[in-house]
């Protein structure tokens, strides 16, 4: 891992607290648990649609049976990711 001149430099940055030795694996831990609690949290938003897209979008939904809501943040979420893309 470290040879014995790079263990003294350690050591002396540890010593004057200049620098902290953490355990690798848990830090990893760490930035997964950060990153999903982000990734997981939602913002609610007023948007204004038409109403005859409102009533086209919850008669998709009733006929594949999930909420009208699920599909337009979905729609949203695939655009946001590049997995759609809009026609100029």
């Amino acid at each position: 891992m470290f040879d014995k001149e790079e263990m003294s430099i350690l050591e002396a940055l540890e010593k004057n607290g200049l620098v902290r030795s953490v355990d690798a694996d848990e830090e990893i831990l760490l930035a997964r648990k950060a990153a999903k609690e982000y990734l997981s949290k939602s913002k609610n938003i007023t948007i204004r649609l038409s109403v005859g897209d409102v009533t086209a979008i919850k008669s998709r939904a009733i006929e594949i049976g999930i909420p009208y809501q699920t599909i337009i943040s979905s729609l949203i979420h695939q655009y946001a990711t590049g997995k759609i893309h809009l026609r100029a």
